[in-house]
């Protein structure tokens, strides 16, 4: 995978966590998603995204590992594989409280690491 394929996946990744960040503000316990319809369509499009998430890192990882590996273990990059994995064939499975906690508590280390591998990016292309 060329390095201009690898920052548009990473800035889409990014895209997805702002929206995450701004869909989840008002969501103060998992109860939230559960509570009406709105909760709902909150849960639903913030389960997109990080389905999404899963998707981009998992093309990452195929064409250009390197590039995630040099900032975090391929472990981590899993487990986000995996929860993607999850969403795409047992969305039924889907617990709120997983989802509750990756946005209250995994997102905005997500968040950073994923900067860092931008800022890497662009500085190699300057």
């Amino acid at each position: 995978m060329d390095k201009k394929n690898s920052l548009e996946l990473i800035s889409f990744i990014l895209l997805s966590i702002d929206l995450i960040e701004q869909r989840f503000e008002s969501i103060t316990s998992s109860d939230d998603f559960l509570e009406d319809a709105k909760g709902l369509e909150k849960l639903d499009a913030i389960s997109m995204r990080l389905q999404t998430i899963g998707e981009a890192i998992k093309n990452i990882l195929k064409r250009d590992p390197d590039l995630l590996t040099a900032v975090v273990d391929k472990s981590y990059w899993s487990n986000i594989v995996k929860f993607r994995e999850i969403i795409s064939h047992h969305y039924i499975d889907i617990d709120s409280e997983i989802v509750f906690d990756i946005c209250s508590e995994d997102i905005k280390e997500l968040k950073e690491i994923v900067q860092k591998i931008e800022n890497t990016l662009v500085s190699d292309n300057s």
